[in-house]
């Protein structure tokens, strides 16, 4: 694939509210204010490295559904194909960790335009055409029963064009469970080329382990990696 091959990823992009430096969630009284979500950065770094690279949501017409937007423009990222409609934009609000104390992510996204839009939405034969590239991310069929549909129909419209998809697990338990997520990923993974997860994914969401392996210990086997990737 060439730089000057056109790439599409699809996902939400969400505003992300974060106190300044190290502070907890109760210690600030200001948060800043970004754009971003694992489908978008994708785009942003695609972009970063020469390539066409177009970003698929669905964002509200208002000045913050707009302001989103320009936060890819800016990155050479093409919009054209973004849904403008619906009522808000999805939020997280994000606590840096700092040494043994971990990161915190507390989601306000329910309801938001990309987790009520509808198949209807997004005309994909156009979306599509010239298409050397599709990803996304399990977080986006995680969003509700809507997009999973959305995302399904993607990959299903982009292996009748021979277009190859890459997928990241990314299985986030804050929305929702690993039956759901295993029901769900294992009818979309049957249109995926490539599959990017980690041991953690492969276990929470297809119920495949990595033998002699311990998460928590950090014990790990290599071999059991390559017995997973071939499950």
């Amino acid at each position: 694939m060439s730089n000057k091959d056109k790439v599409v990823t699809f996902g939400e992009l969400m505003l992300r509210l974060a106190p300044e430096g190290y502070l907890r969630f109760v210690q600030a009284d200001r948060f800043g204010a970004t754009y971003g979500g694992g489908e978008a950065n994708v785009a942003v770094s695609l972009a970063n490295y020469g390539h066409d690279a177009h970003f698929v949501t669905k964002l509200p017409v208002h000045e913050i559904g707009q302001a989103a937007v320009n936060s890819l423009r800016k990155y050479g990222v093409n919009t054209e194909d973004i849904v403008r409609g619906g009522d808000r934009v999805g939020i997280y609000f994000l606590e840096k960790g700092a040494s043994q104390r971990p990161s915190k992510v507390i989601y306000d996204r329910a309801n938001s335009a990309m987790a009520l839009a509808d198949p209807a939405d997004f005309n994909w034969d156009e979306i599509l055409k010239d298409v050397k590239w599709f990803h996304t991310t399990g977080i986006t069929p995680a969003l509700g029963d809507n997009a999973a549909a959305i995302t399904l129909e993607a990959v299903k419209k982009c292996q009748e064009k021979g277009i190859p998809v890459s997928i990241d697990l990314n299985y986030r338990n804050k929305l929702w469970t690993k039956a759901k997520a295993n029901e769900v990923m294992s009818e979309i993974c049957k249109y995926v080329n490539v599959c990017i997860a980690n041991e953690e994914d492969a276990k929470d969401v297809f119920g495949i382990e990595a033998e002699n392996t311990d998460i928590t210990s950090g014990a790990l086997n290599h071999e059991g990696y390559i017995d997973v990737a071939k499950k």
